[in-house]
C-alpha cells in the first residue's frame, strides 16, 4: 500500500510517487521540482523526494546499524516522509531537502525511543558511539533520547555545529556529504565537529 502525504502518494518499494513513472533526475533539476512543488503541483514533490529516495535508504541504513533499533531502512525513510509533511514544501534545493528528511529521520527515532521507553520492558535505550577524537578509540556511549536534548542545548549555541551533529548522527551521512550539503569546506566540518563532540562529551560526564 502507497503512503500519503497529503500531496503526493509515494510508493513503498520504489519511491516513487505513485502511477509516475520516475527515471533518474539529476541533482540540479530537484530545485526546479521543488520550485513546482510550492507552487501546488503535488506529483513534483513526489517526485523531488523520488530524486534523494535512494540516498535516504543507505543514510538510514547506516544511522540504524549504530543503533540497536529495530526499525527497518524502508520503514524509517517512509516514517520520515510522512513526518516532513509540509515543511517539504519549504525545501530550496536537494541538500536542503537531505538536511529537513534527517531532521524527519530523527524525530522519529526519537518518538520510537520515546514509546519504547515507556514500555514496561524498559526499551527505548538505543545507544549511540560517540568517539571523543579521531583515531583516538575513545568512544562514549549516548542514548538516543539524552543526545535529542543535548541537541537543543547545542543548536542555541551554535546551530551549524548542532545541525552537523544531527545530519551525522541522525542522518547518517558521511563528513564529505555534509561539508557538500552545508557549503562549506571539510576543514571547517571537522573544526566544527570537534566542538561539537567536545561540547556533548563535557556535557555527558558533567
Amino acid at each position: 500500500m502507497p503512503v500519503s502525504l497529503g500531496y503526493a502518494k509515494l510508493d513503498r518499494e520504489t519511491g516513487h510517487a505513485e502511477g509516475v513513472v520516475v527515471e533518474s533526475v539529476p541533482s540540479a533539476e530537484v530545485t526546479v521540482l521543488l520550485a513546482r512543488a510550492r507552487a501546488g503541483d503535488a506529483v513534483a514533490l513526489g517526485n523531488a523526494y523520488a530524486a534523494v529516495y535512494g540516498e535516504l535508504k543507505r543514510a538510514a541504513r547506516l544511522q540504524l546499524r549504530r543503533m540497536r533499533d529495530p526499525i527497518e531502512t524502508t520503514a524509517l525513510v517512509h516514517e520520515a516522509y510522512l513526518k516532513l509533511g509540509g515543511s517539504s514544501l519549504s525545501a530550496a534545493d536537494r541538500n536542503h531537502l537531505l538536511a529537513l528528511s534527517a531532521r524527519a529521520m530523527r524525530q522519529v527515532l526519537v518518538d520510537d525511543a520515546r514509546a519504547r521507553k515507556a514500555d514496561k520492558r524498559g526499551g527505548g535505550q538505543e545507544l549511540l558511539s560517540l568517539t571523543a577524537a579521531a583515531n583516538s578509540g575513545e568512544l562514549a556511549a549516548i542514548e538516543v533520547l539524552k543526545l535529542d536534548d543535548l541537541l537543543e542545548a547545542l543548536h542555541a549555541l551554535d546551530e551549524r555545529a548542532a545541525q552537523i551533529v544531527e545530519l551525522r548522527y541522525f542522518g547518517g551521512y558521511t563528513e564529505p556529504e555534509i561539508a557538500d550539503m552545508l557549503d562549506i569546506s571539510e576543514s571547517t566540518l571537522r573544526r566544527d565537529w570537534r566542538r561539537a563532540r567536545a561540547f556533548l562529551l563535557k556535557e555527558m560526564t558533567s
